[in-house]
């Protein structure tokens, strides 16, 4: 009972604000719907139920007439029933698709709210797989979550409408044992109450090892298809390295936890399915066992058998609605633990944005980049690098340089305010637009016009100034392909990639401009083209540049090199360790 109180908790959490949001009168107004056409199936079925016991003593007393009727009157019925379910299913997709566009837009933004994933994924929160999250549990939240309410409101109005006829009926119908009447006070409720409850103990006995085993299987596929689709987007490396052999070895034992999971699911299910089936069918010929003593002790026609086997049915049913709906009760009950576990981590990375001991940024009335008692750490809490007292002078051209792991870019991570593990301040100028271009800039799928000048919306640099930067970059091909959709990071060499970046920062022209080996797959003529292009389109750009090429001093006033401390191997600082170059 503790873990239904919390997981129902949880669903009233997630499922809550979309009924207090913007789209509310919307998704309570198609709720309300489904809710009523719901209460009218379950008014139908009462109907049907009393119909059955004039059916049949029409049938048992041969009347023709009573027949016809009878036939009349449950084809407008069916008609009703057929009409309102078929609107039923589709309003609650239509509420179904409302509900999740919501929740995706709410997830989306909060997952990628100021650099919040990238933070999640630092963190290392059980998080797995945000896509998954997003597109597929979403999807399923809610189409279990309505399917589940539906159906528990369904059930509890059939119990309390039958539960009433089946009362009546215990009265017209009497217990029967070997001949002797017993007049026990609705004993066909208390029969099918004794029934359910029984079979919900041993259904949920059998089958609560489901719960984890589904949650396990989301994750499994999860990281299945996520290494499918690393796999497809490195297929160069691995084709160049011949790695085809490891690269089969390494998805099969991500798809033997698959396996190996189902199979434990497989056989639960077995289980679980073979109770679940033997009750079922039990619970068919279970009334009849009650009643037909009456019934052939002449206490009671055969349409008040047939009703009250219905009734009995409808109330067994109603009370087994756990035994029946527990495999999607499972599931359910997984896919609310994964979201929960998304939302923790979202309010996780949330929260360390808050925290007094990170590395700070804030807006300064200076026109420099100012580090102030700097200390950049891993994630593990190790220390990376000192930088007290260092500033990017506004106009400069800086050219940072040190060996591999001394953390030349995650200090650009931490100016950007990405990299929150430290501590210290970083000033930057208010209003100050900066840049970011790394050695593999990315290009999201579509329209190559819209790649280029990402992240600015459609239609934000004109055709001619797009086509102008790419020829001035060496790409005049590309100008008459803007409007092409494809992949880019795909479609493009590395070299053209880089080039594109150069052409991103042409058009934006930010005020600070870092490139982190962002002209490095490029040959050295190449490279001094493009850095003289900068000098040239962008002169009042402040740019910092990561390289290693000796070829790279000439494009820039300033060198500072990163020097190991001594404190640790792994710790460097600058320190005093400018060079003016010209």
């Amino acid at each position: 009972m503790k873990n239904l109180g919390s997981t129902l908790a949880t669903v009233w959490r997630i499922a809550a604000p979309y009924f207090r949001s913007e789209d509310r009168w919307a998704g309570l107004a198609l709720l309300g719907i489904v809710v009523t056409i719901e209460l009218g199936i379950v008014a139908i079925d009462v109907l049907l139920n009393q119909w059955r016991n004039r059916f049949y003593n029409s049938l048992q007393e041969h009347n023709w007439d009573n027949f016809v009727y009878e036939l009349k009157y449950f084809s407008v019925i069916a008609a009703i029933f057929i009409g309102i379910a078929v609107y039923q299913l589709y309003l609650n997709q239509w509420l179904q698709i409302r509900w999740r566009t919501w929740m995706t837009r709410r997830y989306l933004g909060e997952w990628l709210d100021d650099a919040n994933h990238y933070r999640m994924q630092l963190l290392g929160d059980a998080a797995d797989n945000p896509d998954q999250r997003i597109a597929e549990d979403i999807r399923l939240f809610v189409e279990q979550t309505l399917s589940i309410g539906i159906g528990f409101l369904n059930s509890v109005v059939t119990l309390v409408s039958f539960v009433i006829i089946l009362w009546g009926l215990s009265a017209a119908a009497p217990l029967h044992v070997f001949g002797i009447q017993y007049d026990i006070p609705g004993y066909l409720v208390w029969g099918a109450l004794i029934y359910a409850v029984l079979g919900t103990i041993l259904t949920h006995l059998i089958g609560r090892p489901l719960i984890g085993l589904d949650f396990r299987q989301q994750q499994y596929e999860a990281e299945f298809r996520f290494n499918l689709v690393r796999a497809r987007e490195n297929a160069e490396q691995i084709a160049l390295l011949h790695g085809e052999a490891a690269e089969r070895g390494r998805l099969l034992d991500r798809f033997r936890d698959v396996i190996g999971n189902w199979m434990g699911i497989m056989v639960r299910t077995k289980k679980v399915t073979a109770f679940t089936a033997g009750y079922g069918q039990a619970s068919v010929i279970f009334p009849y066992i009650l009643v037909a003593p009456a019934y052939f002790a002449q206490k009671v026609q055969l349409g008040g058998l047939m009703q009250t086997a219905a009734a009995f049915s409808s109330v067994q049913g109603a009370l087994s609605f756990f035994v029946t709906a527990y495999r999607q009760l499972a599931m359910w009950r997984s896919i609310v633990m994964r979201l929960e576990g998304f939302e923790a981590a979202i309010a996780n990375a949330r929260s360390y944005r808050e925290r007094t001991d990170i590395i700070r940024v804030k807006p300064s009335s200076g026109t420099d980049i100012s580090l102030r008692d700097l200390l950049l750490q891993l994630p593990d809490g190790a220390p990376l690098m000192n930088a007290d007292g260092f500033t990017l002078r506004d106009g400069e051209r800086t050219l940072l340089k040190g060996p591999s792991g001394a953390g030349k870019s995650t200090l650009f991570r931490a100016i950007a305010g990405i990299w929150p593990f430290g501590r210290g301040t970083i000033d930057v100028p208010a209003n100050a637009t900066l840049m970011m271009l790394p050695q593999r800039p990315y290009f999201p799928v579509g329209k190559l016009g819209d790649a280029i000048i990402y992240p600015s919306e459609a239609g934000t640099f004109d055709r001619d100034s797009v086509g102008a930067t790419l020829a001035a970059v060496g790409l005049p091909a590309l100008a008459g392909r803007l409007d092409e959709d494809a992949h880019w990071n795909r479609m493009l060499s590395l070299g053209e990639q880089q080039r594109l970046g150069i052409a991103r920062a042409l058009l934006h022209k930010p005020d600070y401009l870092f490139l982190d080996e962002a002209t490095a797959s490029l040959d050295e003529p190449a490279e001094a083209k493009l850095y003289r292009l900068l000098d040239d389109r962008l002169p009042d750009t402040t740019i910092v540049s990561i390289g290693h090429r000796n070829t790279l001093s000439t494009f820039h006033q300033r060198e500072v090199v990163l020097e190991p401390t001594g404190a640790t191997p792994e710790t460097y600082a600058i320190e005093d360790a400018e060079k003016i170059l010209r």
